[in-house]
C-alpha cells in the first residue's frame, strides 16, 4: 500500500479528479448536494427526459428494423408464391396432356390463382397487411383466436422438435 499523504481526509489513500462535489462540470452535472432539492429535481427531470429521448430513439430503430425484416418477408414470400404459381402451371399442361383439358382447367384455376395471389402480395406493403389483419379481426374475432391459438401450438411444436433435435445432436439413437 503507497504511503498516506497527510492532506487527504481520514479514509482517502489518493485523489480522484473530477471527484470533488463542487466539480459540476467535472462530474457531467449529475452531482446533487445535500440541502439543494432543486438541483436534484432538476438532475431527475434531466435523466428522465433523456432516458425517453433514448426510448424514443431505440423504438424509432427497432421499428425501422422490423419493417425492412418484413419487406424482405413480403419479397421472399411473393417470389415463392410466383414460382409455385409457375410448378402448378407446368402440373396443369402434364394433367391437359394426359387426362384431357377438363381436368387440367381445375389445375390451371389454381395456379392462376396463385399467380394473382403472389402479385397482390408485391403490389401490397407492409402497412396495408397490419390494416388488413386489424380489420379481419375485428370482423372475426373468434376465427382469429383460433388461429393465433394454432399458429400457437404449431410454433410450440416446431420449437420444441428443433430444440429436441439440437440435444440428440452427437448421442447414440438407443438412448431415445
Amino acid at each position: 500500500m503507497p504511503p498516506r499523504q497527510p492532506e487527504l481526509p481520514e479514509g482517502t489513500d489518493q485523489i480522484v479528479t473530477g471527484a470533488s462535489a463542487e466539480g459540476d462540470e467535472a462530474s457531467g452535472g449529475f452531482v446533487a448536494r445535500a440541502g439543494n432539492e432543486g438541483g436534484a429535481r432538476e438532475t431527475t427531470d434531466r435523466l428522465v427526459t433523456q432516458a425517453r429521448d433514448q426510448i424514443a430513439s431505440l423504438r424509432g430503430q427497432a421499428g425501422e428494423k422490423i419493417r425492412a425484416y418484413a419487406d424482405d418477408g413480403k419479397g421472399k414470400a411473393s417470389g415463392l408464391l410466383e414460382e409455385l404459381g409457375g410448378v402448378l402451371t407446368d402440373a396443369a399442361r402434364s394433367v391437359d396432356s394426359r387426362l384431357g383439358e377438363q381436368y387440367g382447367e381445375y389445375a390451371h384455376r389454381a395456379a392462376a390463382g396463385v399467380s394473382n395471389l403472389a402479385g397482390r402480395v408485391r403490389e401490397k406493403n407492409v402497412d396495408d397487411f397490419v390494416d388488413d389483419a386489424k380489420e379481419f379481426v375485428r370482423k372475426s374475432p373468434v376465427v382469429a383466436i383460433g388461429i393465433a391459438a394454432v399458429a400457437g401450438f404449431a410454433l410450440v411444436r416446431l420449437l420444441r422438435t428443433g430444440l429436441d433435435d439440437a440435444g440428440r445432436v452427437g448421442r447414440p439413437r438407443d438412448e431415445d
